[in-house]
């Protein structure tokens, strides 16, 4: 690819209502959602706890009775009559931003609200059990007193087990230990005629197994897994280093950082992170594992960044730029979310004045806004608008890739973004790493013209040709034939059909497409899969 080219030139768009409903939503964030955000996670808490206090053959046993409520649910659909089997969920739980509009077609909902509980840690196996609505911060709450966690933890606390097996989860630790589905070691599923099964990688159900990551629940229901635990330390030594050059060059410095070049496994850090603020600056962090005794050291710098009134976390790296490469401890658990209080880069769009000390000191303990109340308070309007002027999207791309990535990000979208034998590689793998894009284009932001959907569509296209990969959290415009060219249907189609997911569950194209989806295109769509006929790769 050619050097970072100009961003387009759009021409002016003229305002019209939801530029203002989306300008001062803040007031109904203030005075709605963050109250009620927090008595919603009050509400958890006092949750999680009481289920702490269980005895795990307590838990076991509630858990069993539930699957068989799962069961039993199952069994009384009558397929004939009855639609195709979704979650009860409403659709603006979901933390992502993909349109979840297939749940307004016909449909036989099944509960599975009560999959909530961490089930057991085995210290001796170092693998947790837990249910699917586990969520990030949950885990880490009983772990990490134990001085263990999961070897990837999502950075949010909301992001739930069963979403991050079934859709996408990568971490900054995912260059040891890939991505959260391949921490997995085994995975209980209802499937589509109600058995219960446990597919591990080397069982009969293996194919199951490596089917369900990025199946979106479409293979069968997930009711527990087993996942892999690693030991920890208390805290977390964290270097932040500046880098200032072209975005190829940012990048090759993110590559550096933890795949060096010599191959010295010595020195690949825990974490890594980067964060392009301009086309010219970044800041990359390693971050490794430290006791309490050495970040206790005289000298060394202790940094709380859960504490409400903290500078959000992507602020304070920034710093970096200007006093350049600093070392600092930061406690362990504070660390693995320290994104959770700001959203990323997105507490800044919500509250544009969230981030000034006033508010931090104020009510920054009421941070964050849960995301499913967002979603429900914005109204039809103001969720078209984000989908079309404004940018949530992840990309795993090869890790050579990545300054190629950023030079077309930046030069169609405009973005604040973060970034996390060919370098990197192995003789048995290919390392992909993530470029997260979360905020408003700046043509957005200049009040110019800005088509979203033409953007994704053309971002989708670079990452065929890529051969990168689209997260299905993220709004997607890919028709289904370019779908398939992202992605191989082979071993999915094989686990649909030998499974009984078809017919019962909706494929994953349609429940990853853009839009409404109405009972007779699904209908439709399951019948055609059932001759069935794949997209060509040409």
């Amino acid at each position: 690819m050619a050097d970072v080219q100009e961003p387009l030139v759009r021409r002016k768009r003229k305002k019209v209502l939801v530029d203002y409903l989306v300008q001062f939503r803040w007031i109904v964030v203030i005075f709605v959602v963050l109250p009620v955000s927090a008595l919603i996670y009050f509400n958890i808490f006092l949750g999680d706890m009481w289920s702490a206090m269980k005895s795990e053959k307590k838990r076991q046993k509630q858990h069993d009775e539930n699957v068989q409520k799962v069961v039993k649910r199952l069994k009384q659909r009558n397929p004939k009559k009855d639609g195709l089997v979704c979650t009860a969920r409403k659709p603006w739980i979901a933390v992502g931003m993909r349109n979840v509009d297939y749940k307004r077609a016909r449909h036989f909902e099944v509960d599975l609200s009560a999959f909530r509980n961490i089930l057991e840690i085995d210290k001796e196996r170092m693998v947790a059990k837990v249910e699917p609505l586990v969520n990030m911060g949950q885990i880490t709450r009983a772990t990490c007193p134990m001085n263990l966690a999961l070897a990837v933890v999502a950075e949010l606390d909301d992001l739930t087990v069963g979403g991050l097996i079934n859709g996408y989860g990568i971490e900054g630790s995912s260059h040891l230990y890939g991505l959260f589905s391949d921490t997995v070691v085994a995975m209980e599923v209802v499937l589509a005629d109600g058995r219960v099964v446990r597919a591990t990688k080397d069982n009969e159900y293996s194919d199951l197994f490596y089917g369900i990551p990025w199946s979106q629940g479409t293979l069968g229901f997930l009711v527990s897994a087993e996942i892999k635990l690693i030991p920890i330390k208390e805290y977390m030594r964290l270097t932040y280093t500046p880098v200032r050059g072209s975005l190829k060059e940012m990048a090759q410095a993110y590559a550096d950082s933890f795949a060096p070049r010599d191959g010295d496994p010595a020195k690949v850090p825990d974490f890594v992170e980067g964060m392009v603020y301009t086309a010219s600056e970044g800041v990359m962090m390693t971050g490794v594992y430290a006791s309490k005794e050495e970040a206790k050291k005289k000298g060394n710098k202790i940094n709380s960044v859960g504490w409400w009134f903290k500078p959000w976390f992507y602020q304070h790296a920034q710093t970096a730029l200007k006093k350049g490469e600093f070392v600092e401890y930061i406690p362990t658990r504070e660390y693995y979310h320290r994104h959770t209080r700001c959203l990323y880069w997105e507490g800044k769009l919500i509250l544009p004045f969230g981030d000034q000390f006033w508010f931090r000191f104020l009510l920054g303990w009421l941070m964050p806004p849960k995301v499913s109340l967002l979603k429900a308070t914005q109204g039809e309007a103001v969720r078209n608008y984000y989908h079309d002027n404004h940018v949530i999207q992840d990309m795993l791309v090869p890790l050579y890739k990545v300054g190629d990535a950023l030079e077309f990000v930046h030069r169609e979208m405009e973005p604040g973004f973060e970034h996390q034998h060919r370098q990197g590689d192995t003789s048995y793998a290919q390392m992909f790493t993530d470029v997260g894009v979360y905020y408003a284009p700046a043509a957005v932001l200049r009040g110019e013209e800005f088509n979203g959907a033409e953007a994704v569509h053309r971002l989708e296209q670079w990452l065929i040709e890529n051969h990168s990969y689209q997260p299905q959290y993220a709004v997607s415009e890919l028709n289904e034939k370019d779908f398939w060219r992202m992605f191989d249907a082979s071993h999915y189609e094989h686990c649909r059909h030998k499974y009984g997911a078809v017919g019962t569950f909706m494929s994953v194209y349609y429940k990853s497409k853009k839009g409404k989806k109405t009972e007779k295109e699904v209908q439709e769509a399951e019948a055609a899969i059932l001759e069935p006929a794949y997209a060509d790769e040409a």
